[in-house]
């Protein structure tokens, strides 16, 4: 008797809980969104008003974007962070995301782990999101891409905060922006952070990236990459290319990385957790900084090419269906594959691994979700077809 009595008290708080999450904001929370909500306020403790009234005073258009950095957050920023901090920094990312045809081209999940985040790695968290964009977006006003967007930003806002590399006379390598510019020294690593934050601030996804050591052991280094529509490319932080992304000095090592050791690999952060942990050689016991393991984009090793191609039934009709690719719960890749109106050699293509297993979703209709497991064989160029029929 006593056990049941302890199960219904537990029923009760956690149905107070949640329904008290409901009510938040004007017109309140779906039972999805407050799902989000409940381990994050129960880990930030007495500060979890701040995490509400962020949440209430937020517009509703915006309080999805707000429950993926609070799902997604250090436990160090649940306990700390204001409402107002909070807010203003998603306010001005929306901001930044409404002001140019290739900001608003950036799709939602990148926008969201890639542009919305306040911090790429452990540093400070300044208040940097609205200074910056009064800073820097009228350097982007006529950029016509992203890669344009972050190439003047590589080239520009160097001299305007007076700050440059230098490995022994910056005060420390896990540097905030404000600190860097304070101290008008970085290392590669706050060099990098500052033209993260940069980008951000005018809506140019970009993350952290970087190896414990190179290959030849010759050192670590951080650097950064930016999306610039297609995919994500590479660039030295403070080492403006002409030539334009995908160009810097360290391309060569980069390209000896070794994926399965640790020390060797290279990591991109994610504000999404993974279940990967960014080695953070100043700090390894900081273990709130997730990351992609993204060596195989440096070293070639890219996959095979897949062309994925639905029918409604054996020797009927192509189906144009928005398409994703997962793997082990993570979504690896996705697009859109053609109808009959296109050309039959044209498929949707896909860079897939050799030897792994997948599964192809889609929604075919409101609430009709299709599914299908597969694997990539190995062929260089392999053609997969899949039936609605069957």
């Amino acid at each position: 008797m006593k056990f049941i009595w302890i199960l219904y008290a537990v029923f009760l708080s956690y149905s107070n809980l949640c329904f008290g999450i409901e009510s938040i904001g004007v017109k309140g929370l779906s039972a999805k969104q407050s799902s989000v909500l409940v381990e994050p306020l129960k880990r930030a403790g007495a500060n979890s008003k701040e995490l509400i009234r962020s949440i209430e005073s937020i517009s509703p258009s915006r309080v999805d974007g707000l429950l993926f950095l609070i799902e997604h957050m250090p436990d160090r920023d649940l306990k700390t962070l204001s409402s107002e901090y909070l807010i203003e920094n998603v306010n001005y990312a929306y901001k930044a995301r409404s002001e140019s045809d290739w900001a608003k081209s950036v799709p939602q999940e990148i926008f969201f782990n890639d542009v919305l985040p306040y911090a790429s790695i452990n540093e400070r968290r300044d208040r940097w999101r609205k200074d910056f964009h009064a800073r820097f977006s009228p350097l982007v006003k006529k950029a016509k891409t992203l890669e344009e967007a972050a190439q003047i930003l590589n080239k520009e806002i160097w001299k305007m905060i007076n700050v440059r590399y230098h490995a022994r006379k910056r005060p420390k390598p896990d540097q905030s922006p404000y600190e860097s510019i304070d101290a008008g020294f970085a290392s590669c690593t706050g060099l990098s952070v500052l033209l993260i934050d940069a980008c951000r601030s005018v809506g140019v996804p970009s993350r952290f990236v970087g190896t414990p050591m190179w290959a030849n052991k010759r050192g670590n280094h951080s650097w950064v990459e930016v999306w610039d529509g297609n995919a994500w490319q590479f660039t030295g932080a403070c080492e403006y290319s002409a030539a334009g992304l995908g160009h810097a000095w360290f391309k060569g090592s980069a390209s000896k990385a070794i994926k399965e050791d640790p020390k060797h690999a290279i990591y991109a952060s994610s504000w999404k957790r993974t279940k990967t942990n960014f080695p953070l050689i100043w700090d390894l016991g900081i273990d709130y900084v997730f990351a992609e393991n993204v060596t195989d984009n440096y070293t070639g090793n890219l996959g095979n090419r897949v062309f994925i191609q639905i029918f409604d039934r054996p020797g009927g009709e192509r189906i144009a269906t928005d398409v994703e690719v997962w793997m082990d719960e993570t979504k690896v890749a996705s697009g859109r594959t053609r109808d009959s109106t296109n050309d039959t050699n044209d498929m949707l293509e896909l860079s897939l691994k050799k030897g792994s297993n997948y599964v192809l979703k889609a929604t075919l209709k409101k609430d009709e979700d299709w599914s299908k497991s597969f694997s990539v064989n190995g062929g260089k160029d392999e053609e997969k077809q899949f039936f609605l029929s069957e």
